[in-house]
């Protein structure tokens, strides 16, 4: 939302307004860094366990076959290893969430900097409204994408893959401990793939859909005179 920068003869100057507009920018750029620092650095420990976890099952099954001890272990490392996966989805889940607003932030930040000197309009790249536009101006700078390009490259959706992938695999590991034949297994798996992207998926689609509806729902200037 660009509000309006009106003279107050008892208020700062065109330089001290720059001045505290760039300090609340890289404020904002400081804590964008540390958010996605922090949520690589999990992206990292999730999948370093679930590889060591896949090591452990491979050595296992080496040693005992195909048992009922290897099937519980492997229970076992499947559900925490989604567990854990899942929590680390909802994390990326919530920072992309967080830097959408990260970006509305910085792109009124750039509409106050137009306010005070139309004339740099030309020189940017990113976007200056907080519309879902200017937000896409902003992640896209003028390269046309599809939205399906930019859900599919997500960091959330990378995640969400490698534990959809491991819910089929512990659901059928489920199933055939319960005794159901190979046509069962892989149908199991599958349904169990597909319960649980909805779950994962649906939610974070909703919650993305709602931040651009609030953003929109803010009156908005697309041009700076």
């Amino acid at each position: 939302m660009m509000g309006g920068m009106t003279e107050d003869p008892g208020g700062a100057g065109p330089a001290v307004r720059a001045q505290l507009l760039a300090t609340e920018h890289w404020s904002l750029l400081a804590t964008r860094s540390q958010t996605w620092s922090e949520v690589m650095g999990r992206i990292t420990a999730q999948f370093t366990f679930a590889s060591a976890s896949l090591v452990v099952l491979a050595l296992t099954l080496q040693v005992v076959g195909v048992n009922n001890s290897f099937r519980i272990l492997a229970v076992w490392l499947g559900t925490s290893v989604l567990i854990t996966g899942t929590l680390t989805a909802l994390r990326v889940r919530n920072a992309s969430q967080q830097d959408l607003m990260f970006v509305a932030g910085m792109n009124r930040l750039r509409a106050a900097y137009l306010e005070i000197d139309p004339g740099i309009k030309d020189y940017l790249v990113t976007g200056w409204t907080d519309d879902p536009a200017g937000i896409l101006r902003t992640y896209d700078m003028d390269v046309k994408r599809s939205g399906l390009s930019h859900f599919l490259a997500s960091a959330f959706v990378f995640a969400g893959a490698v534990n959809i992938i491991i819910a089929a695999g512990l659901g059928a590991v489920l199933a055939n401990t319960a005794g159901t034949g190979g046509l069962g297994t892989v149908l199991v798996g599958a349904a169990t793939a597909l319960l649980y992207a909805t779950l994962v998926f649906l939610p974070a689609h909703h919650g993305y859909r709602a931040a651009l509806t609030l953003l929109a729902s803010h009156p908005t200037d697309n041009e700076t005179d």
